[in-house]
């Protein structure tokens, strides 16, 4: 900065004319490229863009200071020099690489727009128009469509960085803060279609390089009877006298629209230019799902079944196709969705099946049939499993014991007359007998009297019921359970039972035993004190099928800070007296359980204060109860290899043949006549009102590089999906010949076959996903997978894939062939340092086993 060389200029000079002078000056070589800036302060210096302009033009004034900047061989600038993804510079300058061989750093989220810059890339006519600096003479500054040529410089940044053969990775960050300068949809760091990005870059580098200045206005005409090589000519000189660029020669080509009106049968014939072709992939009736049947049978396994089911179905559907598999009745099942151990969503029978995610672990539960009668005498519980920790949770104002749920939730019936704590438990235990073992008799009296305290305070608190520390409380009786079992039953050890007296709501009478709950938050349990009439054979862990409770009224409190009187102790046994019935219900307390119980949310957390208005429990939401495992207990007891145990159905055993179509198929429902839809109707000249009119395209004319968009993403009224769908396209020799009208080969028209130059794909689903992309380097001849900074080298039998998005492709009269030989082990890596940086990755796409080291987007 110090060798200041001064000379003198005319106003009317153009700021090129100073280039010159000043390359000649400072010596420079012919045919490099520079750039000026204009000194503006002693801290700010300005791009001096526009290099057509005058000095006058451009505030240049005497005595400033004006730079001249030259790239360096690498590609950057030394103003701007990315930060380089090595240890070191010297590393950097010395790698020797592959030309276009060269990764794009992840700046969070932005894998889409790397993966569409490595196709352009690796696109011939695009890339060496730009490597030899064509452009600059084509920079359109004044247009008011464009972004003032920023556009273009950004784009010829990456591309001559990433062709220099010196990088292995180019971080694309000025070109992400320009592209979000002018396209607002892109600024931050969301995730974006690839397809978005590259319709806007495409338009963007077209007005940056259009070399119309001033367009004129034409008026569009009509056929009007005329033939179409005449119309097609006349639209094509039309397009051309207000668009012509770079992007124009590569990538516009032209289609015919026919319109007919279905009323006076007008037909309208236009031509219209097109920069890619986006076409529908065809959309299967129905979808395939993998779900898990939990049955009645508390000693069977869940069973895994793969469905079909239409795609535009309800839930009761695919109950209908599960109950043909397991002769259970439609109305018995209830699906639900679990998540983290809770119930995420139960779901009613009437709601769609776009709802649910391939992704989602659905179960579907069979329930009894009193359950799912609107009057019926069963109530459905959902159930959790919970392990409560050593150690009290002082610091949030009790001195309750924290705990964490685990395992798969369940969904059961339980008969309303056994809504009592004893009853509960003994139906629980029942349920689960598939991987809890009950204690024996000799087991439960070595735990008798063990961790009395903890266990009385856990039990007390669970339930935010006071059990009175088994003092006799006139206002309060308590009943003994253990009176009415003779001293050899076995009682739960609680004082208050959630006695759950509510129906299944109509929206969700579908509940499930493996695991899944609704996600109603502010329900309600009463817990009771019940006097059982159960006799010795509870000794055995199983519920008497005659056992009672205490009816509850509707002046009973619910689970609050006070316990509501049920009978008395003289009421249910009168010849206990209250003296033996105290002394017997501590003994009968001293006795540890398996498992407590306690109401809770439908999160599984118990929420403080629950019931404490004193109002009976709400009829209208779905009731919660968690079971309460001591760690101790838990692990004597459960058995959690066989609580994960289940069973594949033989659905499952007949492999999954993924839909495969052709390209040439999409192709062909592009050019299938159409109904248009109400919202975008057709005005009709001759009727002179909008009409539903029926359109057909067809391919007139393609251009040197066709780009061809398969819609994957398909959105309507009723639902949005992702068509994961296999389209087997040709690597080589795509014929067109069969699509065009205009006939290829006739008056010098050039060829219609193409080869495939690059594909972009996406893996994942509708709400994430991850992009990458195969392309082949023109200079050798060789496909290189890219995924984000991370090259490779990529075989032609891995490129078809049921992730292809984007398709590039040259047409065969274009091609250069290599002027280098190809690698001479293509089974190998490109080499790259052992340090080398990569996006950041994720392992859980969309349950594909294809898709695993991921970017989570």
């Amino acid at each position: 900065m110090e060798n200041v060389v001064k000379a003198h200029f005319s106003r009317a000079d153009h700021i090129y004319t100073i280039q010159k002078v000043m390359m000649k000056q400072f010596e420079v070589v012919e045919g490099a490229e520079t750039r000026l800036w204009m000194k503006s302060s002693d801290t700010s210096c300005e791009r001096l863009r526009n290099i057509h302009i005058t000095v006058l033009d451009s505030c240049l004034s005497s005595g400033m200071t004006v730079i001249m900047e030259m790239r360096n061989a690498d590609g950057t600038w030394p103003s701007s020099r990315p930060q380089i993804m090595r240890n070191s510079v010297e590393d950097q300058d010395s790698y020797r690489g592959q030309p276009g061989v060269c990764g794009l750093t992840n700046l969070g989220n932005t894998c889409f727009m790397n993966s569409a810059l490595q196709c352009l890339s690796n696109t011939p006519p695009l890339t060496e128009y730009f490597l030899r600096s064509a452009y600059l003479e084509e920079l359109n500054f004044t247009n008011p469509l464009g972004m003032k040529g920023e556009i273009a410089e950004a784009y010829a940044d990456v591309v001559k960085q990433m062709w220099s053969g010196r990088h292995y990775s180019v971080v694309p960050r000025i070109f992400k803060t320009k592209v979000g300068h002018f396209a607002s949809q892109f600024l931050g760091y969301q995730q974006h279609d690839s397809q978005e990005l590259l319709s806007f870059l495409l338009d963007g580098l077209h007005e940056d390089l259009n070399r119309v200045k001033n367009k004129e206005y034409i008026e569009l005409k009509d056929a009007n009877g005329r033939p179409d090589q005449e119309v097609a000519e006349e639209a094509w000189r039309n397009h051309r006298r207000r668009n012509d660029s770079v992007i124009v020669d590569t990538f516009h080509g032209l289609f015919k629209s026919t319109l007919v009106c279905p009323e006076c049968c007008k037909v309208s014939v236009t031509f219209d230019p097109f920069c890619y072709l986006s076409v529908p992939l065809p959309v299967s009736k129905d979808r395939v799902m993998e779900i898990f049947f939990v049955s009645l049978d508390p000693v069977a396994k869940p069973v895994q079944h793969r469905l079909v089911v239409p795609k535009a179905g309800k839930v009761f559907d695919l109950c209908s196709a599960l109950s043909e598999m397991t002769n259970v009745p439609a109305n018995q099942m209830v699906v639900a969705d679990v998540f983290n151990h809770r119930f995420y969503k139960i779901y009613h029978a009437d709601e769609s099946l776009s709802c649910i995610l391939d992704r989602d672990d659905i179960f579907v539960y069979e329930l009894s049939s009193g359950s799912v009668e609107e009057d019926g005498d069963e109530v459905v519980l959902a159930l959790y499993l919970r392990e409560r920790s050593h150690y009290r949770d002082y610091g949030s104002g009790s001195s309750s014991y924290g705990t964490s749920l685990f395992g798969h939730p369940l969904l059961m019936a339980v008969p309303r007359g056994q809504c009592t704590r004893d009853a509960l438990y003994h139906l629980f235990l029942q349920r689960l007998e598939r991987y809890v073992r009950p204690p024996d008799l000799s087991e439960e009296v070595e735990e008798e009297g063990e961790d009395d305290d903890d266990e009385e305070l856990y039990k007390t608190q669970t339930n935010g019921v006071s059990d009175g520390d088994c003092e006799d409380d006139g206002e309060r009786p308590r009943t003994s359970e253990r009176d009415n079992h003779c001293d050899g039953g076995h009682g739960d050890g609680q004082a208050d039972v959630p006695a759950v007296t509510q129906t299944w709501p109509e929206s969700a009478q579908n509940p499930k035993s493996a695991g899944q709950a609704s996600a109603e938050d502010q329900d309600s349990i009463e817990l009771r004190a019940g006097c059982s009439t159960d006799d010795i054979a509870s000794a055995s862990y199983r519920a008497s099928a005659d056992a009672s409770s205490t009816s509850l009224t509707d002046s009973q409190q619910g689970s609050g800070c006070q316990q509501q009187p049920s009978k008395t102790e003289s009421d249910c046994c009168p010849q206990v007296n209250e003296r033996q019935a105290k002394r017997k219900g501590c003994e009968f307390r001293r006795r540890k359980l398996l498992f407590t119980i306690q109401a809770v949310n439908s999160n599984g957390t118990t929420e403080r204060g629950m019931g404490e208005d004193g109002s009976a429990f709400s009829f209208s939401s779905q009731p919660y109860v968690a079971i309460d495992w001591d760690p101790d207990m838990k692990k004597k007891y459960y058995n959690e290899n066989e609580a994960e145990k289940y069973v594949k159905h033989q659905s499952m055993e007949v492999p999954h043949q993924q839909t495969t179509v052709q390209l040439q198929e999409c192709i062909e429902l592009f050019t299938t006549v159409e109904t248009l839809e109400e919202e975008n109707p057709w005005y009709c000249p001759t009727c002179k009102k909008h009409q539903l009119a029926t359109k057909k395209l067809d391919l007139w004319s393609l251009p040197e590089v066709l780009i061809i968009h398969l819609k994957r993403f398909s959105y309507t009224k009723y639902s949005r999906e992702k068509l994961d769908i296999i389209v087997d396209f040709p690597l080589r020799h795509l014929d067109f010949s069969g699509f065009l009208l205009k006939k290829a080969g006739t008056n010098g028209e050039p060829p219609s076959r193409y080869d495939l130059i690059a594909v972009s794909n996406h893996y994942g689903g509708l709400r994430d996903g991850h992009y990458t992309s195969y392309a082949w380097n023109k200079d050798n001849g060789q496909w290189y997978y890219f995924d984000d900074s991370k090259v490779t080298y990529a075989k032609e039998e891995q490129i078809v894939t049921n992730a292809a998005y984007l398709l590039f492709y040259h047409r065969q009269d274009k091609i250069r062939q290599p002027t280098l030989p190809a690698p001479s082990d293509s089974s190998s890596p490109p080499s790259q340092p052992a340090n080398d940086v990569t996006s950041l990755k994720y392992d859980a796409m969309e349950g594909t086993t294809s898709c695993v080291n991921m970017e989570t987007d």
